[in-house]
């Protein structure tokens, strides 16, 4: 969340960033409403200041001049009264508008609309040129018993999956590499919820935009798509120490998504699911630009690292201001390459959010002068299951049908190779 005091002084930055996140935000609409919440705020303190003065004079009174003093406070309480009504529903509608305000991107991010128009940086590895008639993930899967799709429609529904054998064994043998990797990285690890508080989606900026890409619970509660909720609400409310400072979290969760927005899209195999698994990066850091551009930096490179490690194909793209989140003021999306698509698909996003997140979440620390500041935050996937496996088992497929196993990989398996 951006400061009000920053939106007012800013309103030219701010509506650019409206603009350039394509977002649909009448900023003069919050700035009035602002307005009327400050002439309301002010008419209550006023009218609670010249309360206490009558209390205060009351008992001192005489009698004549007691009962005016008295009727002129039972005038007066009932005129607060309506104030402050009328204050709590203004602001019930300022924290609304507030709650939409975009961060403001950095201004190495490029201009568009959607994941089309976002900037390809780099590329890594070679391409696998097959000289046989390969096959899509679903039907080596199937043919391996690696996955059973069909069960898994039975059982969850629509998008729904099982991995068994050595298809569960090889997720299994991921999860525990990308332990080994990114702990070597000086990260602390984690097992968090997956059920979290709606506040704390708030905080994230996961909600109001994604409500519908939600599941949320009888008691209102809602699954979380991404461990960065239950690991930003961690340090909610709590004053840090500097010294503390970078909080460096290797967190894993189940993740969960409805999807919503995807119906007719991808809806064979393990590209898109409602439930999954990931390995995810969480920091907060220094109230320091230059810090969350460091940071920003090694988080992904620590994922196209570990991508690297594994051999497969993937591009690294900076996203437009189109595909940047509420609270994003830079991201950088890792995609890797899948054979029978012909196309990279998305596998990790990096993003830092300066304090937007932290301030909702009143995550602070004190400076070396003892100052009191909000951090920043960031975060980064460090690797997803069971989507990592639709390029693994593409590229790294044979002619006779088997899946080569990564190198880094066989010592988890046991095997090299999954015939």
């Amino acid at each position: 969340m951006l400061d009000i005091n920053f939106i007012r002084n800013n309103k030219e930055l701010v509506e650019a960033a409206i603009q350039k996140k394509r977002l649909d935000l009448d900023l003069d609409e919050l700035l009035e409403v602002d307005g009327k919440r400050r002439e309301l705020k002010t008419a209550a303190d006023e009218g609670r200041a010249k309360k206490n003065k009558l209390s205060d004079q009351i008992p001192q009174a005489g009698d004549e001049e007691r009962q005016r003093l008295i009727e002129e406070s039972t005038h007066l309480k009932k005129e607060m009264q309506e104030v402050e009504d009328e204050l709590k529903e203004v602001q019930q509608e300022w924290q609304a508008l507030m709650l939409r305000v975009p961060n403001i991107p950095d201004m190495s991010v490029p201009d568009g609309k959607d994941e089309e128009d976002n900037l390809e940086l780099k590329t890594w590895g070679e391409k696998p040129a097959f000289d046989f008639a390969p096959k899509d993930h679903v039907e080596l899967m199937k043919e391996k018993g690696l996955a059973d799709f069909e069960r898994g429609t039975k059982v969850h529904g629509f998008r729904g999956y099982f991995l068994k054998g050595e298809g569960a064994r090889l997720s299994w043998a991921i999860w525990n590499y990308a332990r080994d990797f990114f702990t070597q990285k000086d990260f602390e690890e984690f097992l968090v919820p997956a059920i979290v508080r709606k506040q704390y989606l708030y905080g994230t900026g996961h909600l109001p935009a994604e409500a519908d890409d939600l599941y949320e619970t009888q008691d209102g509660d809602y699954l979380s798509g991404t461990a960065e909720v239950p690991m930003m609400a961690y340090h909610a409310d709590e004053i840090l120490d500097k010294s503390e400072l970078p909080k460096r979290y290797l967190a894993f969760s189940p993740c969960y998504r409805r999807e919503a927005g995807s119906h007719g899209k991808d809806t064979k195999g393990l590209i898109r699911v409602h439930e999954f698994y990931k390995l995810e990066q969480v920091m907060l850091c220094e109230a320091s630009h230059e810090e969350s551009v460091k940071w920003h930096e090694e988080l992904n490179r620590n994922t196209e690292g570990f991508i690297e490690s594994l051999g497969i194909p993937y591009r690294t793209v900076l996203n437009c201001g189109g595909d940047l989140g509420l609270g994003q003021v830079k991201k950088y999306d890792i995609e890797l390459w899948v054979p029978l698509e012909e196309k990279y698909r998305e596998i990790s996003s990096a993003s830092y959010f300066h304090d937007f997140q932290t301030r909702r979440f009143n995550i602070r620390y004190k400076d070396s002068d003892g100052k009191t500041r909000y951090a920043h935050s960031l975060n980064a996937t460090a690797i997803p299951t069971p989507r990592i496996l639709v390029s693994l088992i593409e590229n790294f497929q044979n002619e006779d049908g088997s899946i080569q196993i990564p190198e880094v990989l066989q010592p988890y398996m046991s095997k090299n190779v999954i015939k």
